[in-house]
């Protein structure tokens, strides 16, 4: 079972809870956060590259510097003030209609390390290392990792009384999604919370932010080691979470452009396709595939219907049934040479929060050749993936809504 806690969350004023919160550090670039953030915005302590003109390096000893600087600062001016007790929050997220409750908490290092908290991506050393060098400069976890739980009916009732409350924040965000949040401070449901998580629910599965819960539990073994009269109960055991029931979570497709047709004419490329899809013209309208092993294709300004064939892919295989290795295997490798998604410049990839038009917009403009879109992933079977200990090829899920950051901080001490 998982081990959870409460913590004080170190977060804005409620005056000030939309000038302080963010988008989390990795959905903008430097120049984005530079000319969105205003004076008291997190992202001075998320992205501190933007306060130096030019901007430089993110990986520059100054920046990592000056963000120690400004959380110092923020705390020192009262825009992050500390919560008196340890609490469990209720977070909710609204997008196109669809609300998504989560319990912001603190999840154990080691549940990490002994895989109860499991994973469906590989991440990768240079970006681990740059996230556990800003929660070891910080003594903190400054933004939250997204994690899913299977559904509990009590967990569900309590976050279902608590945000009938009047929440202490609640906004809108520049992309028109809805931010709620409440804090839960009666010691009671606090702890009948913790108790449901360490007796009932026997996993986390990371949504989102695999390289910030490795970091997480990097930095917890790393001070368990400093420390020679470690317990275990130390607060740098734990890492800020926010959990969603997996029935409220919808992932959204992410999906693929490509700079050329590895030296195929396009005719030909069509004619390799055919071999393990039915190929189907639809025209200069946008297609969306609509079922798993159906993908849409946009090249020279007409959309395509690929509906893969029998017997090209292995229903009893989590990993090679689904639609991005099927994609992988038999379009980007065998026919477009592109063996390694994460090193090939050749290929990029949209999150489908953009919309298909992203896709023929890049392919449009010359920059690339051809756009491919796939079905979403389920969230049984990022669950299904996760708990059978196989890794999912890269760039196969994006969540939506992101979580916002400036909302809750954990210190590690």
């Amino acid at each position: 079972m998982v081990r959870v806690r409460p913590f004080a969350a170190v977060r804005p004023p409620k005056n000030l809870v939309t000038e302080v919160a963010a988008p989390p550090y990795d959905v903008i670039n430097s120049e984005e956060a530079k000319a969105m953030a205003g004076e008291k915005s997190l992202l001075h302590i998320t992205k501190p590259e933007i306060d130096f003109d030019p901007i430089l390096p993110d990986h520059d000893q100054k920046v990592y510097d000056r963000a120690v600087v400004n959380f110092k600062d923020w705390q020192g001016r009262g825009w992050l003030v500390q919560d008196e007790k340890p609490c469990y929050y209720v977070y909710a997220q609204t997008m196109d209609g669809r609300t998504q409750y989560g319990l912001v908490l603190c999840a154990n290092t080691d549940d990490y390390t002994s895989g109860v908290i499991k994973k469906h991506e590989l991440t990768r050393k240079d970006k681990e290392d740059d996230r556990m060098i800003h929660v070891r400069i910080q003594n903190a976890n400054i933004e939250p990792v997204f994690f899913a739980y299977k559904d509990d009916d009590e967990l569900n009732e309590i976050i279902a009384k608590a945000s009938a409350e009047a929440p202490e924040y609640d906004f809108i965000d520049e992309n028109n999604f809805g931010h709620k949040f409440w804090p839960i401070t009666c010691q009671k449901t606090i702890d009948r919370i913790t108790e449901i998580f360490t007796t009932r629910i026997d996993a986390f599965y990371v949504a989102d932010g695999h390289h910030r819960t490795a970091a997480a539990a990097r930095v917890g073994a790393e001070k368990r080691e400093q420390n020679p009269h470690h317990t275990g109960d130390e607060e740098y055991n734990y890492f800020m979470a926010v959990c969603f029931p997996k029935s409220q979570l919808k992932i959204i497709d992410y999906n693929r452009v490509v700079k050329d047709l590895n030296g195929l004419s396009k005719e030909a490329f069509l004619a390799a396709l055919a071999e393990d899809f039915d190929v189907k013209e639809e025209g200069a309208e946008i297609y969306h595939p609509t079922h798993l092993h159906n993908f849409s294709m946009y090249l020279d300004g007409r959309w395509y219907s690929l509906e893969a064939k029998a017997g090209r892919y292995n229903d009893a295989d989590p990993i090679g049934v689904l639609d991005v290795t099927i994609l992988s295997n038999l379009v980007l490798d065998r026919i477009l040479g592109i063996k390694d998604l994460r090193t090939d410049k050749r290929i990029d990839f949209v999150g489908g929060i953009r919309g298909l038009g992203e896709l023929s917009r890049r392919v449009d403009s010359g920059e690339m050749k051809v756009a491919f879109a796939l079905y979403p992933v389920s969230m049984d079977q990022l669950i299904n993936i996760a708990d059978s200990g196989n890794i999912m090829p890269p760039k196969t899920t994006w969540f939506e809504p992101k979580l916002r950051s400036g909302l809750a901080i954990h210190k590690l001490g």
